[in-house]
């Protein structure tokens, strides 16, 4: 029976649309606990630019180390597709117990020198003091997370991304609750516990997260926990596809990490513009990987059963859906531009700062989704060297000489910000020119 040339517009759709919802839930925790931070009374920028630089250092801890998730999902999807299922069995309780012991490892490296790390950032007095606390307290966070996004890649490579929205949407609802009764607390009964308490609420949120996805492991698919000693052929891949994705991860968040050092420098005014900005980025960055995730999925079942005519038009169908989300979000940050700032803090200095550079977050958002969507289908094809690449001369080729120059001529934010616009376009260009070159049969 001839398959049809094209991978239909509906399982494009019930794979992206729950990845955007699962997707921007966890933001979403960090952009409540920003907004809810913001506008507590005392110390409220000192605390929003602390929530901010904790907010991007724990996303980057995150991102690197979370890039099994990816991997996993990537060789899953590829069986899938090859109707192989059987041979990786024994390889997931083994990634899931690799994401946990790498938790702790992280977990020891860095909530014992949170001094030391936050003060890299140019955070001192009560900012550095506020991160401290704060990081100290999410970084214990860390092993419900990683193991979430290990089962997370294995419902994905199942191409099933609904179970994974279910259980990001339980948690923001728990975050969202919990943020609001922590951090102001209740006259008489809960005192106000503010940065703990959002930190409280997050841990809860992730923990939440984590139940619910062992919950659809053990009931939906059919993988278990039972650890066999021999190790899986397909680790060693698996473990190499995730170190090529470490290295680019941590290239990606070397730049966000100088952006936000920069950002502190310059005053603390700024870092919490900053702090906004990132977190918008982030959050519409994770909105259009939605149906990066598709290409993700559908892209490594599809490589699987060397469908090549079809993977070529999942790449032009998914990049349009992608581009058409970013312009809606442009649209509707466009008209309501100016009450967007004081959703986050009503301080008019931060204001006039987010306010001043916002457009270039939102003008680059069509470039952000081609960039996104070949990242995700990469990502299936298990094309992580090429990614790594792209990356590190994306990172130190392209934003850093940016953002140093535009330093020099005392751009402050808009130096940070055309350099992310730079970075994009490099990442965005190479990734399309070389899926051209290798993929158009």
């Amino acid at each position: 029976m001839a398959t049809t040339p094209k991978v239909s517009f509906k399982e494009i759709n019930t794979i992206a649309i729950p990845a955007i919802i699962a997707g921007i839930a966890e933001p979403l925790i960090s952009l409540t606990d920003i907004a809810v931070i913001g506008n507590v009374k005392e110390h409220s920028i000192e605390a929003l630019a602390a929530a901010g630089i904790v907010g991007s250092f724990l996303s980057a801890i995150i991102w690197i180390v979370a890039q099994t998730k990816t991997a996993i999902s990537a060789i899953i999807s590829q069986h899938l597709g090859a109707n192989r299922l059987h041979a990786v069995k024994t390889l997931i309780p083994q990634a899931i117990l690799f994401n946990l012991l790498l938790s702790f490892v992280i977990y020891g490296l860095t909530a014992f020198f949170a001094e030391a790390i936050f003060s890299a950032y140019n955070a001192d007095g009560l900012i550095l003091q506020y991160t401290q606390d704060y990081y100290t307290i999410r970084a214990l966070g860390y092993p419900l997370t990683l193991v979430t996004f290990a089962i997370f890649g294995i419902f994905r490579g199942l191409q099933n991304t609904l179970w994974a929205m279910k259980c990001s949407l339980a948690g923001a609802a728990v975050n969202v609750g919990l943020d609001f009764l922590l951090v102001y607390g209740i006259e008489g009964y809960i005192p106000p516990m503010h940065l703990a308490g959002a930190a409280y609420a997050s841990l809860a949120a992730q923990a939440t997260m984590l139940v619910m996805a062992l919950y659809y492991f053990f009931k939906k698919t059919p993988f278990h926990l039972k650890l066999s000693f021999t190790i899986n052929p397909q680790m060693k891949p698996l473990l190499k596809m995730a170190a090529n994705l470490f290295v680019r991860t941590a290239a990606l968040n070397f730049a966000i990490f100088l952006a936000n050092a920069y950002a502190t420098g310059y005053g603390k005014n700024y870092i919490a513009a900053q702090s906004i900005l990132m977190n918008i980025w982030l959050f519409f960055s994770f909105f259009i990987d939605g149906y990066a995730n598709a290409g993700n999925a559908i892209g490594g079942r599809l490589l699987g059963a060397k469908d090549y005519t079809r993977l070529w038009n999942l790449s032009k169908d998914i990049s349009k859906y992608a581009v058409f989300i970013a312009l809606i979000l442009m649209g509707i940050c466009g008209l309501f531009y100016e009450e967007i700032g004081l959703l986050f803090n009503k301080e008019e200095s931060v204001l006039v700062l987010f306010s001043s550079v916002f457009w270039i977050v939102l003008l680059m958002q069509p470039i952000n989704a081609i960039a996104f969507m070949f990242d995700g289908i990469f990502k299936g094809l298990g094309e992580a060297k090429y990614l790594r690449n792209v990356l590190l001369v994306a990172t130190f080729l392209g934003f850093t000489p940016a953002l140093l120059l535009g330093d020099y001529f005392g751009l402050k934010l808009y130096a940070i910000w055309i350099a992310f616009f730079v970075w994009m376009l490099i990442r965005s260009s190479a990734l399309v020119i070389q899926f051209r070159r290798k993929y158009l049969k």
